[in-house]
């Protein structure tokens, strides 16, 4: 039966995007969910002079949109928007040819189905089921919502897809057309570790309780991290990010998730990146999850899980608390991303923290990372009150309940050693000390 309904909307990708009218708004998948085919074609009618006025939203954009919908002789063609910068739109955002919309990650669902018109959704998805059903695989994130939001539904078949189970399925009856392609998915390749990232993730896992829930991204520390946790027992996954750290931690049964509050023995998330292995790991097991973001950085939902951590990173920090972890020179660097949900939500649960962990220099020791105030027009992600734990590689304070002389100097001590003098000048200046 559902053969047959496939059958009857497989189509190329040039025949999939013909419908798409003058002046839509497209919304696609995000990560390994870029269908790479049908961002193609629909840059070929951009192109072509065939499609215009587009408007295409994107978030941390990558390989396959760069190649396409974000190249260069297209600019001026197409209306570009996103809700988190990446290599591939950065220096777009900075000359003014792509739009950053400013958002907390949990929240995007709604915006897309309460504040936008989302004409077409295009993204890419496991093999059809026997019961008619492809996965997300895996992305999630806002794309599952746009896909039912969306006027019309394009899915990218690809057979490297991973099927992943919980709120990740989609019936071949909620499409409207369907294109195969199995080129690999995107992969991402682990930077060499940094002797300040293990000391780091060292710190991190002392604070790190057995039967504790984790959230963590992906990177130097948060491969450290999950490199010190090894010994841990019955952790939980709740993360936004499924990274390939987590996955060695389920096989070694570090993970286990049989103390998590909600979805219990469930490896939650709402996308992941990593590398093949991982993908295939991921493939029907039964113990993955994924769910939409307006669920997994939902900081009520992240609160019901107790001794809930969070670990994050920042790209520097005030000596109020501060943390700027999008703004670089004056531009939108990246974006706020997950990281205030994560924050609060890891705050308030029962026994939870929100780590916060930052190499203490940058620019190979040239620049501290601890600042005493931020540059005019900087951007706080995350607001001195809602701050928490700090760490470098020279230790981690806990800034909740402190004055703010404490703060200044809990902050400054674990900056580099190097610029501490000229930090409690500044803190003398500033009438902290």
């Amino acid at each position: 039966m559902y053969k047959g309904d496939y059958q009857k909307k497989l189509t190329t990708a040039a025949r999939a995007v013909e419908h798409i009218a003058h002046g839509s708004t497209l919304v696609h998948g995000m990560g390994t969910g870029e269908p790479p085919a049908l961002l193609g074609a629909i840059a070929d009618r951009v192109r072509a002079g065939d499609l215009k006025a587009l408007k295409v939203f994107s978030l941390l954009p990558m390989e396959h949109v760069g190649r396409t919908l974000l190249a260069a002789d297209l600019s001026d063609r197409l209306s570009a928007y996103c809700w988190f910068v990446s290599g591939a739109d950065r220096e777009l955002v900075k000359c003014g040819l792509n739009h950053f919309v400013p958002n907390e990650f949990h929240q995007i669902p709604r915006l897309l189905r309460d504040f936008m018109k989302v004409d077409v959704a295009v993204t890419t998805v496991s093999p059809m089921d026997k019961a008619g059903f492809f996965s997300f695989g895996t992305v999630n994130d806002y794309i599952s919502t746009a896909a039912r939001c969306a006027k019309r539904l394009i899915v990218e078949v690809n057979r490297h897809m991973p099927r992943v189970f919980g709120d990740s399925l989609l019936h071949i009856s909620e499409v409207d057309a369907v294109v195969e392609n199995d080129l690999p998915l995107l992969e991402t390749v682990p930077s060499p570790p940094k002797p300040e990232a293990e000391a780091i993730g060292h710190l991190i896992a002392e604070m790190v309780p057995d039967g504790a829930t984790i959230q963590l991204g992906i990177g130097g520390i948060p491969n450290a991290v999950c490199r010190h946790l090894e010994s841990h027992q019955d952790l939980g996954v709740h993360t936004e990010l499924f990274c390939p750290g987590m996955m060695h931690l389920i096989q070694k049964g570090a993970v286990t998730g049989r103390r998590k509050n909600l979805h219990c023995r469930k490896h939650v998330f709402t996308n992941a990146l990593g590398d093949r292995a991982m993908y295939e790991f991921m493939n029907d097991n039964p113990s993955m999850e994924s769910y939409p973001v307006s669920h997994t950085n939902d900081p009520h939902v992240i609160a019901q899980n107790d001794h809930m951590i969070s670990i994050n990173s920042t790209i520097e920090v005030d000596i109020l608390g501060q943390c700027n972890s999008e703004y670089l020179g004056g531009f939108e660097f990246s974006g706020t991303g997950g990281q205030l949900d994560y924050v609060r939500g890891a705050f308030n649960s029962r026994g939870g923290k929100s780590i916060i962990a930052f190499y203490s220099t940058a620019h190979n020791g040239e620049i501290s990372r601890v600042v005493p105030r931020f540059k005019p027009g900087t951007v706080v992600t995350t607001p001195r009150m809602d701050t928490h734990f700090l760490v470098t590689e020279y230790g981690a304070v806990n800034l909740k309940g402190k004055s703010t002389r404490e703060r200044a100097l809990d902050i400054i001590s674990i900056a580099h050693p190097r610029f501490r003098d000229d930090l409690l000048k500044e803190a003398e200046n500033m009438r902290l000390l």
